[in-house]
C-alpha cells in the first residue's frame, strides 16, 4: 500500500544507517534544475528499464519524488505492480523539501562533484592553470597530459598531446606510458572533478612523479583562448607485467589507507543467498572491451572512474553492498578507495577475482519490467519508410540530444511519459511508428499506446537498423511533440558559442561553491582520512 511521508520524515530516514532508495522521476532537465542531493534520477519514461538494475531488491525502502507529487504517484503505483513492497511518496515533492528548510541542489552527479571539491581542499591536490600548462608546452618541458574521461568524451575534444586514460585506468596504466622520473604528469577532464580525483589517485598510489590536475580542464583551456583538438583517438597503453606489479603495490597501499575491505568467493556466494534481505551490486570496473570478452554472469559493467564520478547512475540504493570486480585488482582497489571516502555504500573488493565464478561473454542484456515483445507489431526500416510516405507518423523516442544529432527524416521527437498527451494535443490520428536507439523504450511506448485506434508499430533494430539500411537521416529538432526537457544541457551541448562560454563559467563557479552548499541541512559530510 502506498504511503505518503513528509520532508522531515524523509530527512530522518536519510540520517539512518539503513538501505534507502530515493528516486526522482522527473525528466533529467527538470531534475538538474532543482533536486534533493541523494536522489537518483530515474525518469518515469525509463522506470521499467532502469529500476531492475538500480534498485534490484524488491523490499528496499523506496521514496519517490518529483516537483509536486503528481508523477510520483504514477511511478509509485507502477513500482507496486512490479512487486516492490515498501514504496512511499514525498508529500509536495521537492518544493516541500525546500520549504521545510532543507537544501535543494542543481546539476547532475552532485555528491561526486562536491566530493571532488572536498578532496582538493582536504588534501591540497596540486593543480596548474591552462596558462601555466600552455607555457610548459611552449617551453618543451618534460610533461605528459592524461585525460581521465572515457574515450567517447575524449573524441569530442581534448587538450593537445593528451592521451586518454579514464579514471580507474590511471594508476593501472601510468607506469607503461613514455615517462621518466622527471616527467610531470598533468591530469585533466572537462571541468574539475575527474581532474582532481585522477591526480589524487596517482598521488595516493605513491607515484613518484610530480602530479598536478589541470584546473578547470578543457573548459579552462577553452576559456583561456587556447585551441582544443577534436576527433582524436589516443588510447592508453597496454599493461606490462612490470607495470602491473608496480601499480598493484600502489593500489594496495591506497586501499589500506582508506580501509578497503576484501572478500573471498565464499562470502560473495553467501551474500548472493541474502539478496532478499540486503541489496547486492556486483560491479565490474574494468574497460568495456574486457567486460565483453568475459565477465561474472551476475555482474554489471561500471568503469571505475565513471562510477566515482556518477555513483548514482550505477547504484540507487544507499547503504547497499557493492562488490567491485577486476581480475588484475588495481582498478577495483583504487575505485573502492574512493567509494569508501564517499561513504554512502558498503564497498568491498573481490580478492579471488574470477575464480569459481559463473562467467559470461558479450554484451549484457539488462532486465526490464513489462517487456512483452510478443504483443508488438514490428516493421523493418523500409516498411516504416513506406508507411510514412503513405501518411504514418514516425516518432523518435531517443534523448533529445541524440535526436538533434540524427533521426529519420520527417520523424517527430517525443518523450515516452508525455506521449499520450502529445498525440492528443497535436490531434494526430495516423498510424504511429516508434523508433529509438534502445528498442526497449519503443516497445514500452507501443505497449502504452496499444489501444490507439490507428495502430502502433516499432521499427525492428531501431535507429541503427535505419542507418544500416541506408535510409535518410537528418539532424536538428525540427518536429517536436514534447518540450525537450529530458536532458540537462552541459556547456558543450549548447549550439551558440556565446552561450557555451557563459555556461562554462557558470558551471565552474557552481562547482566551486558546492563545498559550502553541501554543508547545509540536506547536504552530506565526507570523512578526512589521516596520513
Amino acid at each position: 500500500m502506498l504511503k505518503n511521508i513528509s520532508a522531515k520524515q524523509l530527512f530522518e530516514m536519510m540520517e539512518r544507517a539503513e538501505e534507502l532508495a530515493l528516486i526522482d522521476v522527473r525528466e533529467e532537465g527538470d531534475f538538474g534544475m532543482a533536486h534533493i542531493l541523494l536522489c537518483a534520477n530515474i525518469p518515469l519514461s525509463h522506470l521499467e528499464i532502469r529500476m531492475p538494475d538500480l534498485v534490484p531488491r524488491k523490499a528496499t525502502p523506496i521514496v519517490i519524488c518529483d516537483e509536486d507529487g503528481v508523477d510520483a504517484q504514477i511511478a509509485a503505483q507502477k513500482l507496486e505492480l512490479f512487486g516492490y513492497t515498501d514504496v512511499s511518496v514525498l508529500e509536495g515533492g521537492v518544493k516541500e523539501w525546500g520549504k521545510a528548510g532543507f537544501e535543494i541542489f542543481s546539476g547532475l552527479n552532485v555528491p561526486s562533484k562536491a566530493f571532488g571539491e572536498f578532496i582538493e581542499h582536504a588534501y591540497g591536490t596540486p593543480s596548474v592553470s591552462a596558462e601555466e600548462l600552455k607555457a610548459m608546452m611552449d617551453n618543451k618541458e618534460d610533461i605528459i597530459v592524461l585525460d581521465s574521461r572515457p574515450m567517447s568524451e575524449f573524441n569530442v575534444m581534448n587538450i593537445p598531446t593528451g592521451i586518454d586514460m579514464p579514471g580507474a585506468e590511471l594508476v593501472h596504466r601510468v607506469q607503461d606510458t613514455d615517462i621518466s622520473s622527471d616527467t610531470t604528469i598533468v591530469v585533466n577532464c572537462a571541468g574539475r572533478t575527474r581532474s582532481i580525483i585522477g591526480a589524487q589517485s596517482l598521488i595516493n598510489a605513491g607515484v613518484s612523479n610530480k602530479v598536478v590536475a589541470l584546473r578547470n580542464g578543457t573548459m579552462g583551456w577553452h576559456l583561456a583562448g587556447f585551441k582544443l583538438e577534436h576527433g582524436m583517438d589516443r588510447p592508453p597503453p597496454p599493461v606490462s607485467s612490470a607495470g602491473h606489479k608496480k601499480a598493484l603495490t600502489g593500489a594496495e597501499a591506497a586501499a589500506k589507507k582508506f580501509g578497503v575491505n576484501k572478500i573471498k568467493q565464499e562470502t560473495l556466494d553467501q551474500w548472493r543467498d541474502e539478496q532478499q534481505e540486503r541489496t547486492l551490486c556486483i560491479l565490474d570496473v574494468r574497460t568495456e572491451e574486457e567486460f565483453k570478452i568475459s565477465h561474472i554472469s551476475d555482474s554489471r559493467h561500471a568503469p571505475g572512474g565513471q562510477l566515482v564520478q556518477a555513483t548514482d547512475v550505477y547504484v540507487a540504493t544507499q547503504k547497499a553492498r557493492v562488490v567491485l570486480v577486476d581480475d588484475l585488482m588495481v582498478r577495483a582497489l583504487m575505485t573502492a578507495s574512493w567509494l569508501m571516502q564517499l561513504g554512502w555504500c558498503e564497498v568491498y573488493v573481490l580478492e579471488t577475482g574470477f575464480e569459481g565464478q559463473a562467467m559470461s561473454s558479450g554484451q549484457r542484456i539488462a532486465p526490464c519490467f513489462g517487456l512483452e515483445k510478443q504483443k508488438i507489431n514490428f516493421v523493418t526500416p523500409r516498411e516504416a519508410l513506406n508507411a510514412q510516405e503513405s501518411g504514418a507518423t514516425i516518432v523518435c523516442l531517443d534523448k533529445s540530444l541524440s535526436c538533434r544529432e540524427k533521426h529519420p527524416k520527417g520523424a517527430w521527437f517525443s518523450i515516452r511519459s508525455k506521449l499520450t498527451k502529445d498525440i492528443k494535443r497535436n490531434e494526430i490520428s495516423t498510424p504511429l511508428i516508434f523508433i529509438s536507439t534502445d528498442i526497449k523504450i519503443s516497445i514500452m511506448a507501443a505497449l502504452d499506446m496499444k489501444d490507439f485506434p490507428a495502430g502502433v508499430s516499432v521499427v525492428e533494430g531501431g535507429i541503427n537498423a535505419w542507418e544500416a539500411a541506408g535510409l535518410t537521416l537528418e539532424g536538428g529538432l525540427n518536429n517536436v511533440l514534447s518540450v525537450p526537457n529530458d536532458v540537462y544541457l552541459r556547456a558543450y551541448d549548447r549550439e551558440d558559442p556565446v552561450e557555451v562560454e557563459k555556461a562554462m563559467n557558470d558551471y565552474l563557479n557552481w562547482e566551486l561553491g558546492l563545498v559550502e552548499q553541501i554543508a547545509r541541512p540536506g547536504g552530506m559530510k565526507f570523512e578526512v582520512f589521516p596520513d
